[in-house]
């Protein structure tokens, strides 16, 4: 394998599944020093880059192992398969396959290319287009989808993107020839600078939190900060396919999985083998054996989750995070200018609202009163001063206003305060806003509910080439240039629930949470040489 695609595997499969398959050793392609183990076969799964190609070139000049088969993630050209034939003398390549699977599949309707620092300015980092691109095609070409493609008008790099695409399945025409259904798919191409407001939120739904409170890389969590963590929690896994406690609270909020942990605590004290449980006979044993491995799964994933819950529990308290959600959720979701200053000014006062929340709550009040008569923003620039906030957090606060302010947004992130978006608010108040921290909806949502509904305006959103989609589109597959989050894989999980027919997978060019996504609106705005704190352990680079 090679770095990005031990991520890729990781991800969907576990060590112990991977060696029920009789796989024994893993191996890195770059590492220098392996030994010859010609009683071995070799599975390579390769990124078809030059690098890789080189290096397995080499490798079957002075094959270490009795035969190969290849794998590679994406498409590859005839002249490097033929560079590849050319330096088998041995004949030890057994078969060469395209194993389109070139993305991190995070949930089963959630994929990431773990890029960060995609843009420079309004452009492309030219070596991110083409593994956007390549990414991006790998995703259509394992869900068998020859998409018509949509993009943002107002985004310049979602319709490089979209033609970037499209020459591939042009060019690869052969390989795109699926079955014809009823309803052509359909590509959305979104600019993560069209809402700049949504990675900017306190989470409150299980998988969201954890990757804002704890970060969560390939699924995995750092908890080696927690304070008196045992030596095996230190790093943790946490993956829906192999965590069924995790898989059926993913989606819930906070005080539910309070609940659920309390009685997952109960269910283990009964399951427990009692200490003085008597064995003597052979049938007491062997119940004790074969219940064993189960509680023993069981107790790892009772201390894993208890300690993820505790350690967000003690942050949710030190940093008095309701509150400050409380206002977060005010300052996305209402029109009140007066008492948004009030709220903003008391909790930049209070000394345990830590500089990460005192500078995302300027940086929300900034995108949400960016030109409103009476700004108070100076005045809160001042009290971050006064609060101690480095310099670098200070800047931040323009700089997420020229990524995703006004000027450059394409569409209404801060909706209109008419009497008929009040009474709608209202109704949904009396319907089924579950509590004051989660009222906020994505604009994704919307996009989204318009799009299926057939009203997605043509004008914001164009077609890519002259044909249009006639009927409701069904498969939708959305990319966010910039990144997506979680807060926005719960509105699609939740779309694909209750719109019978129609399927969304959600993609982006990395998975943000609010660290990553400020270092993201650095790289992009170039204001700050130095990287936001902390945020390059949540996204590997290239």
């Amino acid at each position: 394998m090679d770095k990005d695609t031990t991520s890729i595997v990781s991800v969907v499969y576990t060590q112990s599944e991977i060696l029920q398959k009789e796989v024994y050793l893993f191996e890195r392609i770059d590492s220098q020093n392996r030994d010859n183990m010609k009683h071995l076969k070799a599975i390579c799964f390769l990124r078809p880059t030059k690098e890789n190609v080189e290096n397995l070139i080499q490798e079957l000049r002075r094959p270490k192992y009795s035969v190969y088969f290849i794998y590679f993630s994406n498409v590859i050209s005839k002249s490097e398969i033929k560079a590849l034939a050319e330096a088998d003398e041995q004949e030890v390549v057994a078969e060469v396959q395209e194993f389109y699977g070139d993305f991190i599949a995070v949930n089963p309707h959630l994929f990431s290319l773990n890029l960060q620092g995609v843009t420079r300015g309004r452009s492309w980092e030219p070596s991110m287009l083409s593994r956007s691109t390549q990414g991006l095609t790998s995703v259509l070409l394992a869900l068998k989808k020859c998409p018509m493609i949509r993009y943002q008008l107002s985004s310049d790099m979602t319709k490089r993107l979209a033609e970037s695409v499209k020459q591939i399945i042009t060019k690869e025409y052969e390989l795109f020839d699926f079955r014809k259904t009823e309803v052509p798919p359909l590509l959305l191409i979104l600019d993560r600078s069209d809402d700049a407001i949504t990675p900017l939120l306190n989470q409150w739904t299980y998988q969201a939190m954890v990757h804002e409170l704890l970060g969560l890389n390939n699924n995995r969590i750092d908890l080696s900060r927690v304070p008196g963590v045992s030596k095996d929690l230190r790093e943790v896994v946490l993956s829906a396919e192999n965590d069924e406690f995790y898989a059926n609270n993913l989606y819930l909020n906070f005080g539910e999985i309070g609940t659920n942990i309390k009685n997952l605590m109960e269910d283990f004290q009964k399951k427990k083998p009692k200490g003085q449980q008597k064995l003597e006979s052979i049938t007491d044993m062997k119940a004790f054996v074969d219940n064993y491995p189960q509680f023993k799964k069981m107790s790892g994933t009772v201390s894993k989750h208890v300690t993820v819950v505790g350690e967000l529990s003690r942050l949710v308290a030190e940093r008095q995070l309701m509150e400050v959600s409380e206002v977060e959720q005010e300052l996305a979701c209402q029109n009140d200018h007066s008492s948004a200053m009030q709220n903003v000014r008391r909790l930049l006062q209070n000394p345990r609202v830590c500089e990460l929340d005192a500078v995302r709550l300027v940086m929300l009040y900034a995108l949400r009163y960016e030109r409103h008569s009476s700004t108070i923003l100076p005045a809160l620039m001042e009290e971050l001063s006064r609060k101690g906030v480095s310099d670098r957090h200070r800047r931040m606060v323009q700089s997420v206003v020229e990524f995703g302010g006004k000027r450059v947004r394409g569409s209404d992130l801060i909706t209109a305060t008419d009497a008929v978006a009040i009474t709608k608010q209202f109704f949904k108040g009396l319907k089924g806003v579950e509590n004051v921290y989660t009222q906020h909806q994505p604009l994704l949502h919307d996009s989204l509910d318009q799009l299926i509904k057939g009203r997605l305006k043509d004008s914001q959103f164009p077609y890519l080439g002259a044909s249009t989609l006639r009927d409701r589109p069904q498969d939708i597959i959305v990319f966010i240039i910039g990144g997506a989050t979680y807060e926005e894989a719960l509105a699609v999980y939740n779309l694909n629930r209750t719109m019978p027919g129609v399927r969304i997978v959600l993609g982006g060019t990395t998975i943000h949470n609010t660290k990553s996504f400020l270092e993201e609106v650095t790289l992009a705005t170039g204001h700050s040489g130095d990287r936001a704190q902390g945020a390059g352990r949540y996204s590997s680079r290239r």
